[in-house]
Order: structure tokens, then C-alpha cells, then sequence
């Protein structure tokens, strides 16, 4: 168990798949646990905020009410994203455009709001996510690889950038993970098989395994480790397991 006594831990996507995972997990661990989705609402953690993250004056709002409300923010992880499948002759401009906005945009915008204001405690850590379409060629992911591999890259140059200052900045690279947003992919049996034998391991990720992983990185028990991409994949992007 590790323990997040005393921190307070923001999750961009708080209500997603892996986001409530997270939440949860953070919660058992003693963490004070806050959190922002696009529309708002209620949840397990009380009211959950409304902010876009593709947005760059909303995220720098919410961030500053939550200094107001809890003095600090110790960590932050942006569990917010999307999948997007076609070609790129397929694409229509506006979909690449919406895809770079909503994947890397929200991402670096969330780095740029947190840096501003987590610097100066000498102290945080920064999670994004990533997918295991930016570690190997996919077909038909074209916009969605792109758009990840960027998140990928702005997490080794921030790490580098914020390391005298404190804080941390890694990634998690999970490939397909059963969540709400990937059902449409899983709506069947035969799709769901399709994607379990992609995995050399022969599952697709679940979002508690993901959030796991999330867990360690955000606690002190990883506070060597910064600038990474740590991928979660059953093997997808790394081997060629013998034939079954």
C-alpha cells in the first residue's frame, strides 16, 4: 500500500474508464482525490467539476480553484482522450484537427496550467497517457498515433525541463483497454476475440490493471523515475510470441 496522506491528486477524465479506477485506488491509499470531467456531475468523490480541457483559460480556472479549495496540487493525471480509427486518406481535416485538439492539445494544455503552479513547491508529478499505437505501427491509426507519439515526445522534453524544479512527468502506453470509449471496438464476440489474439497474452487490458500502474507512478515508491513511457500491452508493441 502506498500511502498519499497529505496530497492532494487531480484527474483530468475523472468519471472515464481508467480515470474512476484511478480515483478509486488513490482514495484507499489516503489520497485527497479531486477531479474534472467535460459536462460536471456527481460521483463517487462528491461534485465533479465541468472543465474542457481543450480549453486553455478553463483548465487555468479550474487549476487556480483548486489551490483555493485545497492550497496545493501534488499530482495531476490526465486520463482524457480519445479513439479515432481510419485511414489517412479517410480523414477529414476537421476529425484531424479535433483529434490532435482532444488528445495532445488537452494534454499540453494540462502540463502547461500545472507546471505554472506545481513548480513552486519543489514537488508533483504529472501522468499522461498515451497508446501503444505511437510504439508500433498499427494500421488504420494514423491520427490517433500521431496525436499520442506527440504526447509521448512532450512528456521527455517537460521532464527534462521541470526536473530542477521538482517535479516528475511520465506516461503510461496501455493498448486497447476495455472501457466505456473502446465498447463500440468490443461490441461483439468475434471483435472482442479479434483484439484479445492482436495480444501476445491473449486479453485486452482491463482499466483497474491500467490504473495500477498509474498508481505506482504517481506515489513516492517511483520518485527516480521521470521522463518515461511505460507501456501496457500484453506484449503488443515489444514481441512476437511461437504460435499457440
Amino acid at each position: 500500500m502506498q500511502s498519499f496522506k497529505g496530497k492532494t491528486i487531480v484527474i483530468g477524465g475523472i468519471t472515464g474508464g481508467i480515470g474512476s479506477k484511478l480515483a478509486a485506488q488513490l482514495a484507499a491509499n489516503e489520497a485527497t482525490v479531486t477531479g474534472f470531467n467535460r459536462n460536471g456531475g456527481t460521483g463517487d468523490f462528491g461534485e465533479i467539476a465541468a472543465c474542457d480541457a481543450t480549453d486553455p483559460a478553463q483548465m487555468e480556472s479550474y487549476l487556480d480553484q483548486i489551490i483555493a479549495d485545497h492550497g496545493k496540487i501534488d499530482g495531476y493525471a490526465h486520463a482524457i482522450g480519445s479513439i479515432y480509427l481510419k485511414p489517412a486518406h479517410l480523414t477529414p481535416p476537421d476529425d484531424w484537427s479535433a483529434t490532435l485538439l482532444q488528445n495532445l492539445g488537452s494534454a499540453f494544455y494540462a502540463l502547461r496550467a500545472c507546471a505554472k503552479r506545481m513548480q513552486g513547491n519543489n514537488y508533483g508529478n504529472l501522468l499522461f497517457f498515451s497508446s501503444a499505437a505511437a510504439q508500433i505501427g498499427i494500421a488504420n491509426h494514423e491520427a490517433i498515433a500521431a496525436a499520442k507519439g506527440g504526447i509521448e515526445a512532450m512528456v521527455r522534453s517537460a521532464a527534462a525541463t521541470y526536473a530542477s524544479r521538482g517535479l516528475r512527468i511520465n506516461a503510461i502506453a496501455p493498448s486497447l483497454t476495455d472501457t466505456p470509449l473502446a465498447q463500440p471496438l468490443l461490441a461483439s464476440e468475434q471483435a472482442r476475440q479479434m483484439s484479445e489474439k492482436m495480444h501476445p497474452l491473449g486479453a485486452i487490458g482491463k482499466p483497474d490493471e491500467v490504473a495500477n500502474l498509474a498508481l505506482w507512478l504517481l506515489s513516492d515508491a517511483a520518485k527516480m523515475i521521470t521522463g518515461q513511457t511505460f507501456v501496457s500491452d500484453g506484449g503488443l508493441s515489444a514481441i512476437l510470441p511461437k504460435p499457440r
